[in-house]
């Protein structure tokens, strides 16, 4: 290996990606089982690589030197071989600092809680204290080394104004989890989680719709792997260039979501996208379909509404885990606002919104196979459409319009902010 990153387990990892649009070497993503870091680190077969969970504190004892900023941090993310010896820095502070400038979160005087206790907690902390936080907080399962339980944090802490998420919680595969609940602290401003796949974690999520500044950790991940860059190579990255690989790696792993009444063209609209934008397509309906062996009229026949729609909420939980897909979603699913929330985390959606004179009542779909019906469903669901929706569009007759307009709004938003 030349280049590259170390880690125990990395299938969520956008490094090889990142570091292909920054210089585009060779660069390898290398999973080291527990207990086999040491023969790794001996062995020494590298050039430089970064240092993932959860060695950024074990990789230490190996190294001939490691800079200020990485022995102020007690962890290191960044390692060069040169002739042997190894040398340890930490680009995870400049990463996290210019995460939290470029989205106008404001620390300084504020009360701040860490969440986790590793590697990354140890940047978090030595970034909040160079940005003047008043009090910082690091919170762990266990209480030990002067950290405070999460129990503790909710009962004793819960005035806390920023909160900075360290650990792994909410991570791809598991991307409903969440080391703590929003509401439990009603006094944020601001919430940042190093968490980066999926684009926006439950954290962030649930943080937004309290009206709280939050962001994930894409942005923090691409400006700490330029700055790893120009420790392997020696050259320098600019700014211009870290933001345009952060957006070209949002247009890369975000996933376009289609919401609206059956019938609307979302299907239609879905497929002509994926095309154009050489994205995946993935239809929610035709999933169940797949996953049952049964149409949807079938599904409603044997085990009615609430039983189709466990069915389909099963179904979301595992598209929701796609990027670079476009998805059209059943009529019904924004009933359960789990499934928007869970399709927002890598997802912008978008409301297709076509005149109800429009749309067709079918008898395949059996909540709105009559006029009578497709007025029901339609006057009940609108609200929820305009609420979970990013983005409303509204209609013409022709699906390539539509769907022009989408590609277009999609292509300049370009961030997952």
């Amino acid at each position: 290996m030349i280049y590259g990153c170390i880690g125990e387990k990395l299938g969520h990892s956008f490094s090889r990606e990142i570091h292909a649009r920054l210089f585009d070497y060779d660069y390898e993503l290398c999973e080291i089982p527990k207990g086999e870091l040491d023969a790794f680190m001996t062995k020494r077969d590298f050039k430089a690589i970064n240092v993932t969970i959860p060695y950024k504190l074990d990789v230490i004892p190996h190294l001939y030197k490691i800079s200020e900023t990485a022995k102020k941090i007690g962890a290191v993310n960044t390692i060069v071989n040169e002739n042997g010896k190894l040398y340890g820095y930490n680009t995870d502070f400049s990463g996290l600092c210019a995460l939290i400038k470029r989205n106008g979160i404001e620390v300084k005087g504020k009360k701040a809680l860490v969440l986790g206790s590793g590697g990354t907690s140890k940047t978090a902390n030595a970034v909040l204290q160079h940005l003047g936080a008043s009090e910082i907080l690091t919170v762990s399962r266990a209480k030990k080394d002067g950290f405070i339980t999460y129990g503790e944090a909710k009962m004793h802490h819960n005035d806390a104004e920023i909160i900075i998420n360290a650990t792994p919680s909410g991570m791809y595969p598991n991307i409903d989890g969440s080391a703590v609940d929003v509401t439990d602290f009603p006094n944020l401003s601001g919430v940042v989680d190093a968490v980066y796949n999926p684009l926006r974690s439950k954290l962030v999520t649930d943080a937004r719709n309290k009206g709280i500044k939050a962001i994930g950790g894409l942005y923090m991940l691409v400006a700490q792997g330029a700055h790893a860059a120009e420790k392997f190579t020696g050259q320098s990255v600019s700014d211009e260039k870290i933001e345009a690989v952060y957006k070209s790696l949002v247009l890369e792993k975000q996933n376009i979501v289609l919401v609206g009444m059956p019938g609307c063209g979302k299907s239609t609209i879905g497929k002509i996208l994926a095309h154009d934008l050489n994205m995946n397509f993935v239809d929610s309906d035709e999933e169940i379909v797949k996953k049952t062996g049964k149409t949807i009229p079938q599904i409603f026949s044997e085990i009615g509404e609430s039983g189709f729609r466990k069915i389909e909420s099963e179904v979301i939980s595992e598209i929701a885990k796609l990027s670079h897909t476009v998805i059209a979603s059943g009529g019904g699913a924004v009933l359960d606002e789990n499934n928007t929330r869970l399709l927002s985390y890598n997802g912008r959606i978008y409301f297709l919104d076509r005149p109800l004179s429009s749309i067709e009542a079918t008898s395949d779909r059996p909540l709105s196979s009559s006029r009578a019906d497709l007025e029901k469903r339609y006057n009940e669901r609108y609200d929820i459409y305009c609420a979970c929706a990013d983005i409303h569009l509204e209609c013409t007759d022709f699906a390539e319009e539509n769907a022009e307009k989408i590609k277009e709004e999609f292509k300049n938003e370009g961030t997952c902010d």
